[in-house]
């Protein structure tokens, strides 16, 4: 069917790799590029006898557009899937105009030296990739990625207008550290630290960084504690869904979790702002990333489930309906078929399904989408097929 360059070997990336490999009926060929080649070859020695797909590997520096477009003339692919850093999202889409080939990431971009997300950079390229006749595809991970997909879903099959919808991330695995993260640390602490927002009647809400705190009885999990966060994903689908009155984002942490946070807070860890140390400037959050485990160590050690899902309000034929779609996944049935934990897995696998649907021409559409702006049923069907299987419950119990 076609070619993919895979751009970043991380945790994600090598779910998403995995997953290609498996695929290989629409993934014939990827080319896997990162800053170190060397854990490009790894992951090509460990795949390349298990799969058709013919892999190789490249070394590029994704913050340099010329490498970049280099790469991209070079291995001549026809999507670019970004999995390296939130930071590199613009330089990415900058090669794939320039070389014409389609391009999928799985978050937003966010500057560097501000920790503040949003689309509107990204959206800005929306006539550009139309009239190149390209397709970007943006948020093809889990929360952005399957929680706008089951909006589009429930709004397609369920309802003939949705007005509230609330998006709970729960992530009860245990890695047995006093304190990690599951995802990459500087990411991870940056959204953690900043305000959160909500949605409501057209326009932002902003609380102070965890003010707000829910208890949910999450299915197949149970009880958890739960803060409400600003995420990317608020943004389009206050855009992309009729009807929206209010959009929330909560996610679970534990005690531990936040009591470290707020002591490395307090002495200045969590910091973006550079210092000097030794007659070096560094940035202290970035030297906290290096001592900490890193996130794609922690499989082998994991163990619980996850349960990621959107809960709907709306109306259906002028009366009111409750909806709850969610996915379970088990962290360590994850471990066991691709070597990660399940944070990576459930934003890898949709990261590879969404590069699948513009690959093999399902969604075909030039110009800048969110995912919710395509049609959600083949890509639900995706998820079923190739790891994230999704529950529909009616009636849920509501987060006050």
């Amino acid at each position: 069917m076609g070619k993919a360059l895979i751009i970043g070997c991380g945790g994600v990336a090598s779910v998403a790799i995995h997953k290609c490999c498996q695929n290989s009926e629409v993934f014939e060929e990827i080319c896997i590029a990162s800053r170190t080649v060397s854990k490009c070859e790894a992951l090509k020695e460990k795949l390349q006898r298990t799969t058709k797909t013919k892999i190789t590997t490249a070394q590029v520096d994704a913050d340099d557009v010329d490498q970049l477009i280099a790469l991209i003339k070079k291995e001549k692919p026809q999507l670019v899937l970004n999995l390296a850093l939130p930071y590199q999202d613009l330089t990415i889409m900058d090669a794939c105009l320039a070389t014409g080939v389609h391009y999928v990431d799985t978050a937003n971009y966010e500057p560097e030296d501000t920790a503040k997300f949003e689309y509107k950079w990204q959206w800005a390229y929306r006539e550009r990739f139309e009239k190149a006749g390209i397709t970007a595809l943006l948020g093809s991970g889990f929360d952005p990625g399957v929680t706008s997909v089951f909006s589009a879903y429930a709004l397609k099959h369920y309802f003939d207008e949705i007005n509230y919808i609330d998006i709970l991330d729960c992530n009860a695995g245990d890695h047995g550290y006093p304190f990690a993260t599951n995802f990459n640390p500087e990411i991870n602490i940056r959204e953690v630290s900043a305000k959160g927002s909500y949605w409501e009647d057209g326009h932002w809400v902003e609380t102070e960084p965890m003010e707000i705190k829910r208890v949910y009885n999450f299915p197949q999990i149970g009880e958890k504690d739960m803060y409400l966060l600003h995420h990317e994903e608020i943004e389009s689908l206050a855009l992309n869904i009729p009807g929206i009155k209010r959009i929330r984002f909560f996610m679970t942490f534990g005690e531990s979790y936040l009591t470290h946070l707020k002591c490395l807070e307090n002495v200045g860890m969590t910091s973006i702002e550079p210092i000097v140390y030794e007659g070096k400037e560094i940035i202290p959050l970035q030297f906290l990333k290096a001592v900490l485990p890193d996130p794609s160590s922690l499989g082998p050690r994991t163990k619980g489930k996850t349960n990621i899902g959107c809960i709907f309000i709306g109306k259906k034929d002028g009366k009111e309906k409750k909806l709850y779609i969610y996915n379970v996944c088990d962290h360590e049935s994850c471990y066991k078929e691709v070597g990660s934990q399940a944070v990576a897995y459930t934003t890898g696998v949709p990261a590879m399904i969404g590069a699948m649907m513009i690959l093999n021409g399902t969604w075909n559409k030039a110009g800048v989408y969110n995912i919710e702006e395509f049609d959600p049923d083949p890509f639900m069907e995706a998820l079923n097929r190739w790891g994230l299987p999704w529950v529909i419950e009616e009636n849920p119990t509501l987060v006050d």
